[in-house]
């Protein structure tokens, strides 16, 4: 009986292996493919990491080039001719450019190159058009009519939008440009009253309220400061 046991155990452990190896005779060819596909994808992440990380040292190295000559002409010559692979980094270069002609006096070409940013179809993210929209405000000056400004300053200033204490700073400044200091003055104790405005900005807003001859006061009706 032991005998016979132990044959049949051989025999039924044999027929388990050929079994085996037939079923990888006939599917390992399938193991075989998930090996290479994933070695194959692992591959070629690794290829698209390292491009990225070569695109963006070049754009990293192309931005340094641009800036690094001392004449702010030299620089948006530079900058205007500069285009980078990542819209993102377009985005960062016409920001340096718009800086850079605004220090050679140039207002309105850097008004255009940030309103470039805010009407461009780049995918990034809306905060950078806030931006953008935001200085370009600035740079336009006086060579911009008021109302105009006012315009797109109080699409800035509306409630929820990322800059819109800024905003409302920037109109108070434009009410006084206009001549009204008493509604320039109650923009800006409005705003001392804002729980979101920041010690900077309540500090800018103090100072111009006090060399406007009124007291500023907080957000709980005190005079600031005190």
């Amino acid at each position: 009986m032991s005998n016979t046991d132990s044959f049949i155990e051989e025999v039924t452990e044999e027929v388990r292996r050929d079994r085996l190896f037939g079923l990888i005779r006939r599917y390992g060819w399938i193991a075989v493919l998930a090996v290479v596909a994933i070695v194959g994808a692992a591959a070629a992440n690794e290829v698209r990491k390292n491009n990225a990380l070569k695109a963006a040292q070049n754009t990293g190295d192309a931005l340094i080039s641009a800036v690094a000559t001392s004449e702010a002409a030299a620089r948006v010559e530079a900058l205007s001719d500069l285009k980078t692979d990542s819209e993102n980094a377009q985005v960062v270069a016409d920001m340096l450019l718009a800086t850079h002609q605004l220090e050679i006096g140039e207002g309105s070409e850097a008004s255009n190159t940030l309103q470039g940013i805010v009407t461009d179809t780049y995918d990034m993210p809306d905060i950078y058009r806030q931006i953008a929209a935001f200085k370009a405000v600035l740079a336009q000056g006086a060579e911009t009519p008021a109302s105009e400004r006012r315009l797109a300053l109080e699409t800035l200033a509306a409630p929820g939008m990322p800059l819109s204490l800024l905003a409302r700073e920037q109109l108070a400044l434009l009410t006084l440009e206009e001549g009204d200091e008493e509604s320039a003055v109650a923009q800006l104790q409005e705003l001392l009253q804002d729980a979101g405005v920041t010690a900077g900005l309540r500090q800018r807003a103090s100072q111009l309220i006090v060399a406007l001859g009124e007291t500023p006061t907080d957000a709980i009706g005190t005079v600031a400061g005190q």
